[in-house]
This record gives C-alpha cells, sequence and structure tokens, in this order.
C-alpha cells in the first residue's frame, strides 16, 4: 500500500508539474483522445520547371507545395504551413506560389523546399505569374476582384488593377507587353440575356487595364488561359450556357455547353468559340490549359467528366482562315460543312460556338480518359514530350506521354486516406457523371466552393419561363425554406430534387454525401472589413440595419439573418406569373460576393435595391435615408 501511495504521488507530482508548465497535459490527453484529422492530397496547379527535371505542386487540402523529381517521380521536398495553395509559377530556381487563406504569396526555394519569403496581397490570391525582364509577379486576387502588381525585388506592391469579378489566372505574353487574366463571375444584371464574364488585357507598362474582351453569352468559370508562342492569340477554357432555355432541355447540349475560346490580342477582341463538346458527351467544367512549345497543340483538362482533351490548334486556325489542313482529316465528310461555310464567308465563325460537332468532324480534338477524379491543373514540359495532370481527388500527379498519348505514369503526393463523407460529397459535387452525358456538375453553377455563377436559371420547380438568379449554397441547411419560392421545405429536399430532375439518379447514400459537404462550408471573412472588425462606416451603417423604422433586421434577422419566410418586398418581374409576389427573405451573410441582387439579379449594386428597385419603401424604408447613409448601410452589408 505505501508503495502504491509513493507512485500516485509521483504521478501527482508530474501531473502537477506538467499542468503548471502551461497545460501540457492537457493537451497531450487531448491529443491522444481525439482522431487524427484526415490529410487529403489535392494537385490543385502544375508547373514544370524551366528545365524540365522538375514538377511543382500546390496541394490545396494538405497546405503544401510539393516538389517532384520527374526522372524517379517521386516528391523530394515540399514547403509545409502554406495557406490554401493555388496557382503556381517559377522564376529560376524559386517558385511563386499564391495562399488564398493568407492574402499572401509564398516564395519557395526549390533546392531546399522551404519559404524563403511572404509577399503580402489582396484578399483570396488565386493565380500568379512572373514577368522576369520587368522583374514582376502579378497576382489575381478573387475577393476584390483585382491584380496586384508585385516588383519582384522588394516584395512591395506597386499598383491594383482593377478587373471583371473574381479573376482567377494569368498569362504573360512572349515580349512581356501584356497580362491576359481569366474572369470566373459576370459583372451585371442578371436579367441581361447577354450577361457574360470577360478575359482583361492589362498593359504590363503602364499598369493599366486596357481592355475586357467579352465571352458569348451566359459565359462563366474562365479558368486557366494561354497564350501562342508568337503572342498573337490568347486562349481561354470555359463553360456557356444558355439561360433563356428551361432546364428541362440538359441532353444534346441545349442547356450547357463548354468551350474554348480564341482571342486576338493584336484586334483585342474574340476571335471564336469553339466547343469542346460531342452530340453524345459533355466536357463538363473545363479547368487547365497548356500549349506545346510550338503553339500547334492545346492540352485541356475537363475536370467534371475526368478527362485529357488534346486539340490540334494548328490546323484549327488553318480551317479559321479557310486553308486546308496539315494533318488530312480521317473524319472530314465530303460536301458541305461548316468548315466549308467558313471559308466561303469568315463571318460564320460566329456560329462555332453553338456546333457541337465541328472539332470531331475536322479530326481537331481527341479526349482521353483519366484514372483519377478532378483534374485541374496542367504543363507541358518544356520538351514537349510529358504534360503533367493534377488529379485534385486522386491525389496524386500523372504524367502523359504525348507520342502515345497515354498516362506513363502517376506520382502520389503522399498517402491518400479513405475519404469520409464530406470528402465523397465534394468529390460528387464536383463530378459530371452524375448528370445525363456529363453535360454539366453542381459546380457548374455553384462555383468556388458552392457559391453562384451570377447568372439566371429557369429551373422548372415553380413554372417554366420565370429564370431566377442561382443561389449561394452556403448555409443552406441552417435555413428553412429552400429556392427563390420556397417550394422546397430544406436544403435536404431540394437536393434530391436536384438529382431527381436535373441530374441522374444516384444512390441515396451519394445524396447524402453531398449534403455532408454543403453542411461543411464555412462562411469566409469579407474584404470590407478593417482588420477584421467593421469599418467606422460599417459601424453607421449597422445602427441604420437595426433602427426599427428602417425595418432591415425585422426581416433579416437571426443568426442567418433571415426569418425564413415568403415575403412580397414588391420585387415582382416581368417574367414572374401575377400570384408570384413573395420570395423567400435570403440572407445578407456573404453579399460581398453574391451579386447580383434580388431574386431574378435585376439589381447590380446593393444601392440599386435601396434606391433603384425599392420605390414604396416595401424592402426597408430607406427613402428618408441620404446617399452617404444608403453607403453606409450598404457596407455594413458587404461587412456580414
Amino acid at each position: 500500500m505505501r508503495k502504491r501511495n509513493t507512485n500516485r504521488r509521483a504521478w501527482m507530482t508530474v501531473c502537477v508539474g506538467l499542468l503548471l508548465a502551461g497545460g501540457t497535459l492537457a493537451v497531450l490527453m487531448a491529443a491522444e483522445a481525439a482522431p487524427a484529422a484526415k490529410v487529403y492530397r489535392s494537385p490543385f496547379d502544375v508547373a514544370f520547371s524551366p528545365d524540365g527535371k522538375m514538377l511543382a505542386v500546390s496541394d490545396r487540402t494538405a497546405g503544401v507545395l510539393a516538389l517532384v523529381d520527374v526522372a524517379s517521380g517521386k516528391v523530394v521536398r515540399q514547403a509545409e504551413g502554406l495557406g490554401k495553395p493555388g496557382g503556381v509559377a517559377w522564376a529560376g530556381d524559386r517558385v511563386f506560389v499564391s495562399e488564398y487563406e493568407k492574402a499572401t504569396v509564398a516564395e519557395v526555394a526549390a533546392g531546399e523546399g522551404k519559404v524563403v519569403r511572404r509577399i503580402p496581397v489582396g484578399m483570396h490570391p488565386s493565380g500568379v505569374a512572373v514577368a522576369a525582364k520587368r522583374q514582376l509577379l502579378l497576382v489575381a486576387t478573387m475577393a476584390m476582384g483585382e491584380l496586384s502588381v508585385i516588383d519582384l525585388a522588394s516584395g512591395k506592391e506597386k499598383g491594383r488593377v482593377k478587373l471583371v469579378r473574381e479573376p482567377f489566372h494569368i498569362s504573360v505574353t512572349p515580349d512581356e507587353s501584356t497580362a491576359v487574366v481569366s474572369n470566373l463571375l459576370p459583372q451585371g444584371a442578371g436579367t441581361n440575356p447577354q450577361l457574360t464574364t470577360a478575359v482583361s488585357l492589362i498593359d504590363l507598362e503602364k499598369l493599366e487595364k486596357v481592355a475586357d474582351i467579352n465571352l458569348p453569352a451566359n459565359t462563366t468559370c474562365i479558368r486557366q488561359t494561354a497564350i501562342s508562342p508568337d503572342g498573337k492569340w490568347a486562349y481561354a477554357v470555359h463553360t456557356v450556357g444558355r439561360t433563356t432555355l428551361p432546364a428541362t432541355q440538359l441532353d444534346r447540349g441545349w442547356v450547357n455547353t463548354n468551350a474554348l475560346s480564341i482571342i486576338d490580342l493584336k484586334a483585342k477582341q474574340l476571335y471564336v468559340t469553339v466547343l469542346l463538346d460531342n452530340l453524345a458527351e459533355g466536357a463538363a467544367d473545363p479547368w487547365g490549359l497548356a500549349l506545346s512549345k510550338d503553339g500547334s497543340t492545346a492540352y485541356i483538362t475537363i475536370s467534371g467528366a475526368h478527362q485529357l482533351a488534346t486539340v490540334n490548334i494548328g490546323d484549327l486556325h488553318r480551317l479559321l482562315e479557310g486553308q486546308a489542313p496539315a494533318k488530312a482529316s480521317t473524319k472530314m465528310p465530303p460536301g458541305q460543312t461548316v468548315w466549308t461555310e467558313i471559308k466561303a464567308n469568315p463571318g460564320k465563325r460566329a456560329e462555332l460556338v453553338n456546333d457541337l460537332s465541328a472539332l470531331y468532324i475536322a479530326d481537331l480534338i481527341v479526349r482521353s480518359p483519366l484514372p483519377g477524379k478532378g483534374p485541374r491543373g496542367v504543363s507541358v514540359s518544356p520538351d514537349g514530350k510529358q504534360v503533367a495532370v493534377g488529379q485534385y481527388f486522386a491525389g496524386d500527379v500523372i504524367l502523359v506521354d504525348t507520342a502515345a498519348n497515354r498516362v506513363a505514369a502517376a506520382i502520389p503526393l503522399g498517402a491518400q486516406p479513405e475519404m469520409d463523407e464530406v470528402r465523397r460529397g465534394e468529390s460528387i459535387f464536383h463530378d459530371a457523371h452524375y448528370t445525363f452525358q456529363h453535360w454539366l456538375s453542381c459546380a457548374t453553377c455553384h462555383p468556388n466552393e458552392a457559391r453562384a455563377d451570377g447568372l439566371n436559371w429557369d429551373l422548372p420547380n415553380d413554372g417554366i419561363g420565370n429564370p431566377k438568379s442561382a443561389k449561394s449554397l452556403l448555409n443552406a441547411h441552417l435555413r428553412p425554406l429552400a429556392m427563390w419560392r420556397g417550394v422546397r421545405d430544406s436544403m435536404e429536399t431540394a437536393s434530391m430534387a436536384g438529382f431527381r430532375f436535373a441530374m441522374q439518379q444516384p444512390p441515396p447514400k451519394d445524396v447524402l454525401a453531398l449534403q455532408e459537404y454543403l453542411r461543411s462550408l464555412k462562411p469566409e471573412q469579407s474584404p470590407y472589413l478593417a482588420n477584421g472588425q467593421l469599418s467606422e462606416k460599417a459601424k453607421r451603417g449597422k445602427v441604420i440595419f437595426a433602427d426599427a423604422k428602417v425595418a432591415c433586421a425585422s426581416c433579416h434577422s437571426g443568426e442567418q439573418y433571415t426569418n425564413g419566410k415568403l415575403m412580397n418586398v414588391g420585387t415582382r418581374g416581368e417574367f414572374d406569373p401575377a400570384e408570384h409576389v413573395d420570395f423567400v427573405t435570403p440572407t445578407v451573410i456573404e453579399m460581398w460576393r453574391t451579386a447580383p441582387y434580388l431574386h431574378d439579379g435585376r439589381a447590380v449594386t446593393l444601392q440599386e435595391v435601396f434606391t433603384k428597385f425599392n420605390p414604396k419603401d416595401q424592402h426597408g424604408v430607406t427613402s428618408h435615408l441620404s446617399k452617404e447613409q444608403i453607403d453606409d448601410l450598404v457596407e455594413y452589408l458587404l461587412s456580414l
């Protein structure tokens, strides 16, 4: 007994000492009791080094930049502790990688695998590019829709250029005169049937935007871009919707298509848009784009359909110019085709955006299935013999032999744990195999972690002919009614119906997994906050919001800033049936990223909500507010 007590006292002494030392014991016990969090490997972007011996791979979920030795096919070094890394770019033996969560770009010494410098930029950086001769680092910052221009030597910002909305990727012309920046989302009224997003052209001498090149109507999700070796052409991959058609006609590409656009950089205008789909199968969610060194071939990752498309760019240009292709086609039928029409009338090029067979009858495209899910970033080796593709959900990088058009190797970034329900649901959300003929995935209309695409869609859940703005799915499970007319009683009911009417019939367990993914989403901090706090302007706006006379908080109440009820605020539109006067009160959380506003997206800004579209003071009593007070109120709402 005495020995046992002695041991007990000794153990207690150790425990007290550990606790006095800062609670180390408690931490150790908690760590032992709690299961280790799963770390998934999710390659987001890839880039060959200038000599082709190394690959830099940003791993989105593991928070690392992996450096792969191409010859051995192994990860040899990795820079850790990155905040949701995204775009990557080489500059000599250094790699620059954006950190979405930290509002910085990390500079990594490739030989050591260490972060040697962090450069502050705007919130939510995505694509990065280096203009080496100008000693500039270019960063697309998504939150405020800007291009940050950084002096490479000092790491200080030289300026910011306003773009369109959620800029994603950057390419630089060989002479470094121009940067080409893709924009994910459109900026404008959802009621405009021609609403579209654009590719922005930036003059790198003056550091100013010289053009926004609008792509075909209802274009969204412009992902990666590339520039021809001679600097004459820019290329971009994206989706194209047909929002004036009801979503009952998803097959045969009537509603959703997927495209490659070519921009004439000298003329600063769209040259042509061709479809990557064919008559029987969509090419949902094109993402990555890279050109061979001579510019004759484009490699495009089809993220939703898990494919790699190879496009004969050289012959595409020849046909567009009315010339015979260098490679004789084995598929081109005799007689009249779209290509012979274009030869006779170059104005016919504009019709290619609606032609599902043009690339295929000319034998200009090959789409090959990949062994994993979610291919995103793509890079071509300097010698042109290999193409590297990051497979987001598989957690590896595959190397494709370009001569044989086959997968030569698969390089895992690390151990990949079995998917839990959240991860599995995320993969389902991005998987076009759940839709008939692979025209789209959930992420097509809800890109960037299930937010909205800014377009109006005519869903048949409340009749046909009354299109409404796509909604962000953030916190949808915490709100009692779904859809603008409240025709579904919950997110769970709505997601089940979405699969039933717009997609295929998956096993119920897959729909449940998708719902778990939606529940896992968290709001992101607003860029309108000042050091994480409301600005003085927003504080004044908060007082106005809470004022009973203005009555904002009477409907936008509670933790979700909504009463969850159908309300008539005088916003019935021209396409809404006469009886459709009530619409679900939306949350105002993350309004900084959910424009356009109102159920049909007619309001481009929140100021328009309270002025132009509130003539009878039904949507808050705002007619007595001054312009300054309206601006204060808007500042508060954009800060949530």
